[in-house]
């Protein structure tokens, strides 16, 4: 590891990462290469089946496909980097990439929170109000939701940023964590940093927990519109599906919500580290597999697009080759 001398500006920051797992580190290569493989298959095929399903077109999937989307990029700001740590001796990053993995991490993270709340309340309409739904979540409503949704979660980490670029870093150069972010960076600014961490405190805040509290108060409301419902069946059907959702959503929150709210600079290195693991890595793989690969009709609709594939790479085939008399080609119906 490398120290640079308390006279000089670091230009370039050392990922610390799990030094104890430093040994490990093609077989946790191997691992995370397939985690990332699995994410961003499963959010490329989610976004590719609802954009091109004419019976996906509703607000849910609309959304759902943008949340497969943003899963995609959220990923690459971090895990690309990080497997390239687990197999270079140096793990270094310059000082302005860190910064732009740090703000981009953040803008993808807000953009989600605001998204998932922006999903709650699109389920808590249809599932409540459902006369008024149709009305009120139209197409153009939806596109205005989601961009909103990225326009702030773009624009509140820029403070942050701002703020953390003017601080002087001139001692150690040792970034404890497994990628770029704002708490293990300003613990090693030479200043004072109280500005720094009440304007993260504020803006995280902000963003997390009247986000989460919004989500919490959605799916209450969905959670006793379910237990009218007559069928044990329907109500059976609606309420794992709710589960599975807050499962995610609990478990993305509480981890952010650890890390980034606290009016503290210091703090636990290895469990900051683990959590960053947790919400980084772990919940987007969950997301395609809980909000729609257990949904009956995206699963559907990825097999009548194999099915449309395979009919006509048969047909094109079959145009190609002059039949044998009295052979019949028969075709199975998918």
């Amino acid at each position: 590891m490398e120290h640079r001398n308390t006279s000089s500006t670091i230009t370039e920051f050392i990922l610390v990462g799990f030094p104890t797992l430093y040994r490990y580190g093609p077989l946790l290569f191997v691992c995370l290469l397939l985690v990332y493989i699995l994410t961003i298959a499963g959010n490329v095929v989610i976004f590719v089946v609802v954009r091109l399903d004419s019976r996906l077109q509703t607000p849910m999937y609309f959304f759902i496909s943008i949340l497969s989307f943003l899963e995609i990029w959220y990923t690459a700001v971090t895990i690309p980097k990080m497997l390239i740590n687990l197999l270079v001796p140096r793990k270094s990053i310059h000082f302005n990439s860190c910064l732009l993995q740090t703000y981009f991490f953040h803008s993808l993270g807000a953009s989600e929170c605001y998204l998932l709340t922006t999903m709650a309340y699109d389920r808590y309409l249809a599932i409540c109000h459902p006369l008024h739904y149709p009305s009120i979540m139209t197409s153009k409503m939806t596109i205005k939701l989601v961009v909103t949704c990225f326009t702030l979660g773009f624009l509140c980490p820029i403070t942050e940023v701002i703020l953390i670029s003017q601080l002087p870093f001139c001692g150690s150069n040792e970034i404890q964590h497994i990628f770029c972010d704002f708490p293990p960076l300003l613990s090693l600014a030479c200043t004072d940093t109280s500005m720094n961490v009440f304007a993260d405190f504020i803006i995280n805040s902000f963003i997390i927990l009247v986000t989460f509290t919004f989500i919490i108060i959605s799916y209450i409301k969905i959670i006793i519109a379910i237990f009218k419902i007559r069928t044990s069946v329907g109500r059976m059907k609606a309420f794992s599906t709710c589960v599975a959702h807050l499962t995610v959503v609990l478990l993305f929150f509480t981890c952010i919500g650890f890390m980034y709210v606290r009016l503290t600079k210091s703090y636990s290195l290895y469990y900051d580290r683990v959590l960053a693991v947790i919400y980084s890595v772990l919940t987007p793989i969950l997301n395609p597999f809980i909000y729609s690969l257990r949904n009956k009709e995206i699963r559907s609709a990825f097999k009548r697009s194999i099915c449309s594939k395979s009919i006509y790479n048969s047909k094109k085939k079959k145009k190609n080759v002059t039949p044998w008399p009295n052979i019949k080609i028969s075709m199975g119906i998918c």
